[in-house]
């Protein structure tokens, strides 16, 4: 199988004024790159081979096939890495294409779920749900709903130590200030993997991406810790992943609550130092004061 990661820019520097009072001076200022990216996939129905544009997203670059990954499966258009034959950057003639197309290439004998396609995906790196039709059409059951998930006793000081090993993680944030991270614990509070992006959705599709490569899931002996707020997306597509204890150093909204309560999963909001609020509470998991 072929899996290619090329190298590419996620940050630029850009020349900047600086007003402060009455003085101006310029500078150098560092900033995310923001591309588009376009997903492609290939598979075979009736014999015949077809290539089908499945979305344009907003990103920052690197990543790209763990995105596009991740991306198919939390949509629930694959349900496994062994559907994939390969995946790879398109290179294009065109200058201003660059490496903004990632192709997958599903094998002969799995047929995509396709369904999902026709809510129109378009998304951006400030909504992640943008296009689709309604709630409803996004209620993706994961395939490890019905798994027996092990039960935990964690202390409430290993989620307070989280976003400090996070932030001292985010190297590219720390040059721009500009992207949102997803990170993955385990139950020691231990760092296992980080991503970026520009886009809150697009960091945790490059996580689960990367997880499914590497034949990690289900998630469900891990924390996920997200960098702002817990919306609706975000926690279908941790339940997609196995993902059974999300924290969130922002707030979560109403529907990712209900969410959260509809697939058993523990949520925390407003994770800050010492403290954090329990919005839903799973029955496998029981938090502790020390």
């Amino acid at each position: 199988m072929e899996i290619q990661y090329p190298e590419l820019v996620s940050i630029k520097q850009m020349s900047v004024q600086k007003i402060n009072n009455t003085s101006i001076s310029s500078f150098l200022d560092t900033l995310s790159v923001e591309e588009p990216l376009e997903i492609r996939l290939s598979y075979v129905s009736n014999a015949e081979r077809i290539q089908k544009n499945i979305s344009v997203t907003m990103r920052t670059p690197g990543n790209d096939v763990d995105l596009a990954v991740g991306f198919l499966f939390t949509e629930g258009i694959i349900t496994s890495f062994e559907n994939i034959e390969n995946a790879y950057g398109v290179k294009m003639n065109c200058v201003s294409q660059k490496q903004n197309i990632v192709q997958v290439d599903l094998k002969e004998n799995f047929v995509p779920n396709l369904m999902q396609t026709d809510r129109n995906f378009y998304t951006t790196s400030s909504c992640g749900v943008c296009g689709k039709s309604s709630i409803e059409s996004i209620k993706t059951v994961s395939p490890f709903m019905n798994r027996v998930r092990p039960s935990f006793m964690i202390k409430a000081s290993v989620f307070y130590q989280l976003p400090e090993k996070l932030r001292k993680a985010q190297s590219d944030f720390d040059s721009t200030g500009g992207l949102h991270a997803s990170g993955l614990f385990n139950i020691q509070g231990d760092l296992i993997l980080l991503t970026e992006d520009v886009g809150r959705h697009n960091a945790l599709d490059k996580l689960i991406g990367r997880s499914l490569t590497n034949r990690l899931l289900p998630l469900n002996e891990h924390i996920l810790l997200l960098s702002g707020r817990a919306s609706f997306e975000l926690i279908q597509k941790a339940a997609m992943a196995g993902i059974s204890i999300i924290a969130a150093i922002g707030a979560p909204s109403s529907l990712a609550v209900e969410l959260a309560g509809e697939f058993n999963i523990t949520l925390l909001g407003f994770l800050k130092e010492n403290r954090f609020n329990i919005y839903s509470s799973s029955n496998q998991t029981v938090i502790i004061t020390d």
